[in-house]
């Protein structure tokens, strides 16, 4: 196990080229699991190439253990990666693909056995280590690719989107098995990943990627439930986080946004109010499992036509109207309203995100609602058109 930082990495393939990466600064400790996740075209793939010295860095430093390995070949390095094609030797049976690294560094072969079979047994192949590459599976020859990087014992995993070439269902499975091996063997390990389910099964620690830079770093939940920036919120999250533009006006010191049905209308307290709303705009950020439906007294409702429904199976998916925009809201799987079925959708207050509409950034209100009406302070102040 190894600690990992990242001190102001970037990386430029050229002269008046953009920067693939800018900036990084991360700081892992001894057994985490980091996940880098982001679109296609992030930097994420590139930063974990210069974590194993496949690519060089332009300028910071990349340490383990507090020792500086930015100058370090990749034998140097004492870092394992799985590559997204597995890249198996095919013409070497599985025994010979795992035993290969530990050849090379000319262990007795009484060492490579043992840990072979050792290998084998932790990733239930030892039925297989007879067998090339071309009479596996998918999923067969991704356990001979974990293997053969388990089998150095190196100080830091790396997993280059090892799960993207494989079915759903087996993804499923191999993504619990490597959550399952890491809990064993509490090894560093940083996993890139497109794919944000995995980013907050997996992860002990998630860096969202844009454009070369990490927009934010932080727990699953953390980035989950506080996102710091439009694009973090509405990346990370299955269905994704519904936006409603809001229009925003000012009542004395408290600034309100009204959100609008064709049956209703309600305004909700967002706090102080600050210059440039009205200009910059807002719109709201909530997540579908934060829409609850129901007749609560302490949470005045606002009506909304049902438009379509999505049942899943584990949950229903709703879609109503609200100002002018689509909106999901998740209900509980036996729910499933007809179309054109009015809703009472109700919010919590706290749970609201706002975003500046222009630049995407996290507004954060100051609490005033306080000085408003009590009632206006834990609820929606609602108003029913008719």
């Amino acid at each position: 196990m190894a600690t990992l930082e990242l001190r102001n990495v970037h990386k430029s393939y050229g002269q008046g080229l953009a920067d693939t990466l800018r900036q990084i600064e991360l700081s892992i400790e001894s057994g985490e699991f980091l996940i880098l996740v982001g679109p296609s075209g992030c930097g994420k793939s590139t930063l974990m190439n210069c974590i194993a010295g496949l690519e060089t860095i332009s300028g910071g430093s990349i340490l383990v253990d507090g020792v500086d390995i930015s100058q370090q070949s990749p034998k140097e390095r004492d870092i394992a990666m799985v590559f997204q094609s597995y890249a198996l030797y095919p013409t070497m049976s599985v025994r010979e693909n795992i035993a290969f690294g530990l050849k090379i560094r000319k262990l007795p072969v009484e060492t490579i056995n043992a840990e072979v079979e050792r290998v084998a047994k932790l990733l239930q192949i030892e039925h297989l280590l007879t067998r090339k590459p071309a009479q596996l599976s998918g999923g067969q020859q991704q356990r001979v690719a974990m293997g053969r990087a388990l089998a150095r014992r190196p100080k830091i995993y790396l997993f280059d989107e090892p799960l993207s070439n494989l079915d759903a269902k087996l993804r499923v499975e191999m993504r619990t098995e490597i959550k399952l091996m890491h809990q064993r063997l509490k090894t560093t390990t940083v996993y890139v990943t497109h794919d944000q389910i995995e980013a907050m099964t997996l992860g002990d620690k998630v860096a969202v990627m844009k454009d070369g830079i990490i927009q934010q770093f932080g727990t699953p939940q953390q980035i989950y439930n506080d996102p710091a920036n439009h694009f973090v919120a509405s990346f990370i999250g299955s269905p994704p986080m519904n936006f409603i533009p809001l229009a925003v006006q000012q009542r004395g010191a408290q600034a309100w946004g009204v959100v609008e049905s064709v049956q209703g209308r309600c305004e909700l307290p967002l706090g102080q109010w600050q210059a440039g709303l009205q200009e910059h705009g807002v719109l709201l950020g909530v997540r579908p499992e934060q829409i609850r439906t129901g007749d609560d007294s302490s949470l005045p409702g606002l009506p909304a036509a049902v438009a379509v429904t999505e049942p899943t199976g584990p949950d229903t998916l709703a879609f109503v109207s609200l100002n002018n925009t689509h909106v999901c809201c998740r209900l509980a799987p036996e729910r499933v309203p007809a179309a054109g079925e009015i809703l009472n959708l109700q919010f919590d207050p706290s749970r609201l995100l706002l975003f500046n509409a222009a630049t995407g950034e996290r507004l954060f209100m100051a609490e005033t609602r306080a000085q408003v009406d009590e009632s206006a302070s834990i609820t929606l102040a609602a108003q029913v058109n008719g």
